[in-house]
Protein backbone atom coordinates (compact mmCIF):
# COMPACT_ATOMS: atom_id res chain seq x y z
CA UNK A 1 0.00 0.00 0.00
CA UNK A 2 0.96 3.61 -0.55
CA UNK A 3 0.41 6.51 2.06
CA UNK A 4 0.62 9.97 1.77
CA UNK A 5 0.84 12.32 4.94
CA UNK A 6 0.66 16.16 4.83
CA UNK A 7 1.96 18.35 7.85
CA UNK A 8 2.09 22.14 7.66
CA UNK A 9 -1.38 23.22 7.71
CA UNK A 10 -2.43 25.94 10.23
CA UNK A 11 -3.93 29.40 10.54
CA UNK A 12 -2.07 33.11 9.40
CA UNK A 13 -2.81 36.14 8.93
CA UNK A 14 -3.26 38.17 5.86
CA UNK A 15 -0.12 38.27 3.56
CA UNK A 16 1.51 35.62 5.48
CA UNK A 17 3.55 32.29 4.61
CA UNK A 18 2.84 28.66 4.84
CA UNK A 19 4.57 25.79 4.09
CA UNK A 20 3.20 22.47 3.13
CA UNK A 21 4.94 18.77 3.52
CA UNK A 22 3.89 15.69 2.14
CA UNK A 23 5.58 12.13 2.64
CA UNK A 24 4.89 8.86 0.41
CA UNK A 25 5.58 5.48 1.80
CA UNK A 26 4.55 2.18 1.61
CA UNK A 27 5.34 -0.05 -1.53
CA UNK A 28 6.44 2.46 -3.55
CA UNK A 29 8.58 1.33 -7.10
CA UNK A 30 8.50 4.79 -8.96
CA UNK A 31 6.78 8.44 -8.70
CA UNK A 32 5.70 10.27 -11.38
CA UNK A 33 3.89 13.41 -10.86
CA UNK A 34 2.98 14.39 -7.62
CA UNK A 35 0.89 18.05 -6.52
CA UNK A 36 -1.25 19.92 -4.45
CA UNK A 37 -4.88 20.03 -4.60
CA UNK A 38 -7.33 22.14 -2.35
CA UNK A 39 -11.43 22.20 -1.35
CA UNK A 40 -12.89 25.59 0.19
CA UNK A 41 -16.42 24.49 1.38
CA UNK A 42 -19.04 24.37 -0.93
CA UNK A 43 -16.30 24.19 -3.70
CA UNK A 44 -14.37 21.30 -5.83
CA UNK A 45 -11.10 20.21 -5.38
CA UNK A 46 -9.01 22.48 -7.44
CA UNK A 47 -5.25 22.17 -8.46
CA UNK A 48 -2.42 24.54 -6.61
CA UNK A 49 0.42 23.08 -8.20
CA UNK A 50 1.90 19.95 -9.78
CA UNK A 51 5.64 18.90 -10.52
CA UNK A 52 6.58 16.24 -12.85
CA UNK A 53 9.44 13.80 -11.86
CA UNK A 54 12.09 15.70 -14.13
CA UNK A 55 10.96 19.07 -12.15
CA UNK A 56 8.53 20.84 -14.66
CA UNK A 57 6.28 23.00 -12.98
CA UNK A 58 2.55 23.75 -13.22
CA UNK A 59 0.38 26.78 -11.33
CA UNK A 60 -2.87 28.39 -12.00
CA UNK A 61 -2.86 31.57 -12.33
CA UNK A 62 -4.99 32.37 -9.19
CA UNK A 63 -1.32 31.08 -7.15
CA UNK A 64 1.69 31.66 -9.74
CA UNK A 65 4.10 33.75 -8.58
CA UNK A 66 2.58 33.08 -5.02
CA UNK A 67 2.88 29.23 -4.28
CA UNK A 68 6.13 27.27 -5.17
CA UNK A 69 6.22 23.79 -5.38
CA UNK A 70 9.19 21.71 -5.09
CA UNK A 71 9.98 17.99 -4.44
CA UNK A 72 13.12 15.78 -2.71
CA UNK A 73 12.79 12.16 -5.17
CA UNK A 74 15.27 10.78 -2.97
CA UNK A 75 12.93 11.16 -0.18
CA UNK A 76 9.71 10.83 -1.42
CA UNK A 77 8.72 14.41 -0.60
CA UNK A 78 6.41 17.24 -2.39
CA UNK A 79 6.57 20.83 -0.67
CA UNK A 80 4.35 23.64 -1.26
CA UNK A 81 5.51 27.04 -0.49
CA UNK A 82 2.38 29.74 0.01
CA UNK A 83 3.60 33.26 0.67
CA UNK A 84 1.16 36.06 0.37
CA UNK A 85 -1.89 34.42 1.53
CA UNK A 86 -5.04 35.85 0.84
CA UNK A 87 -8.36 34.94 2.76
CA UNK A 88 -9.25 33.02 -0.35
CA UNK A 89 -6.76 30.49 -0.17
CA UNK A 90 -8.97 29.04 2.93
CA UNK A 91 -9.44 25.36 2.60
CA UNK A 92 -8.30 21.48 2.54
CA UNK A 93 -4.98 21.08 0.99
CA UNK A 94 -4.33 17.48 -0.13
CA UNK A 95 -1.21 15.83 -1.56
CA UNK A 96 -1.12 14.12 -4.69
CA UNK A 97 1.13 11.65 -6.41
CA UNK A 98 0.80 9.12 -9.09
CA UNK A 99 2.78 5.82 -7.77
CA UNK A 100 3.66 2.59 -9.04
CA UNK A 101 4.19 -0.32 -6.76
CA UNK A 102 6.94 -2.61 -6.51
CA UNK A 103 4.08 -5.75 -6.41
CA UNK A 104 2.48 -4.54 -9.37
CA UNK A 105 4.44 -2.01 -10.99
CA UNK A 106 1.22 -0.72 -12.19
CA UNK A 107 0.52 2.88 -11.77
CA UNK A 108 -2.13 4.45 -9.75
CA UNK A 109 -3.49 7.77 -7.94
CA UNK A 110 -2.67 8.68 -4.78
CA UNK A 111 -4.01 11.05 -1.89
CA UNK A 112 -3.54 12.35 1.57
CA UNK A 113 -5.68 12.64 4.17
CA UNK A 114 -5.88 16.68 3.50
CA UNK A 115 -4.42 19.52 6.10
CA UNK A 116 -6.47 22.95 7.04
CA UNK A 117 -5.30 25.53 5.70
CA UNK A 118 -6.79 28.88 7.13
CA UNK A 119 -5.62 32.77 6.21
CA UNK A 120 -7.45 35.47 8.40
CA UNK A 121 -8.10 39.15 6.94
Amino acid sequence: QVQLVESGGGLVQSGGSLRLSCAASGTIFSISAMGWYRQAPGKQRELVAYITSGGSTNYPDLVKGRFTISRDNAKNRVYLQMNSLKPEDTAVYYCYARVAQTTTRAWGDYWGQGTQVTVSS
